[in-house]
């Protein structure tokens, strides 16, 4: 069905993993399609409740944009490179209804380093090196990476990484709070299925509405109080609102997934 990624489902737990190996899993115009075509599949289907995007291999998550797509690019084209780019996949993965887990094996740079941070939650590999190297090239990030990187880790640190477009370790990122967390190669994908399952014994609908609600406090123009507050209200009209306060009060585990 695709031919850039690859998709697996079971437990709940979507897996979206970019399958370009020969490219070191780099985005093209057909992979960020094709993964926009994915996560749409997995926003409705019902049996789904995490999503967990990695890269195959071991040596690369997303080793970046593929270059030679937009090397002779005008401005124009260059803008709507970017524009579609982040309709498409970034700000989908950012928005998604379900949490989603950057599962970071290996390189994560420009672009991909891009995705990891549209996602959620990240988990890195010991091995995996991560960066925004596009001022090398004459450019700079234009699938968010610009804002995203400066909201996870401040300013000051996101102009030092993006201005002298180095690398730096998953010990780095985890100390200056770009990733969530730091493990073993071998490791990576049990650690996030068991955040993933963490995840699942919660209310999807609560958890839609955290979304939201965190986003908000992130977005121009909007007043995060005030979408918090509304999702709060939402969610009291809600099934599993009753499902979740029932159980506690009769002093059992609730159960969001029949």
């Amino acid at each position: 069905m695709f031919e850039n990624i690859s998709l697996e489902v079971a437990n709940h737990i979507g897996v979206l993993t970019i399958n370009r190996p020969k490219q070191l899993n780099a985005l093209n115009k057909l992979t960020i399609q094709e993964a926009n075509s994915a996560l749409k599949e997995l926003a409705t289907d019902q049996s789904v409740g995490v999503v967990i995007i990695t890269g195959v291999g071991d040596k690369a998550f997303v080793a970046g944009a593929d270059i030679k797509e937009f090397a002779d690019f005008s401005i124009a084209e260059g803008g709507a490179l970017a524009q579609q780019g982040q309709a498409l996949l970034f700000d989908l993965v950012a928005h998604f209804p379900k949490p989603i887990i950057a599962a970071v094996n290996g390189f994560a740079l420009g672009g991909g380093l891009e995705l990891a941070m549209s996602a959620h939650i990240r988990i890195a590999s010991s091995n995996a090196k991560m960066g925004l190297p596009e001022v090398s090239l004459g450019v700079i990030p234009g699938y968010g990476g610009t804002q995203r990187l400066a909201e996870l880790v401040g300013k000051g640190k996101a102009n030092e990484l993006i201005f002298t477009a180095g690398m730096i370790s998953a010990d780095e990122a985890y100390r200056c709070g770009l990733v969530n967390s730091v493990v073993e190669q071998d490791e990576l994908m049990d650690t996030a299925k068991k955040m993933a399952s963490k995840i699942l014994r919660n209310s999807p609908m609560a958890i839609r509405s955290a979304i939201k609600a965190v986003n908000a406090g992130y977005t121009s123009g909007v007043n995060g109080y005030e979408v918090e507050i509304e999702e709060f209200a939402k969610c009291f009209g809600t099934p599993e609102f009753k499902e979740g306060t029932t159980a506690f009060l009769e002093k059992r585990k609730a159960n969001f997934r029949e």
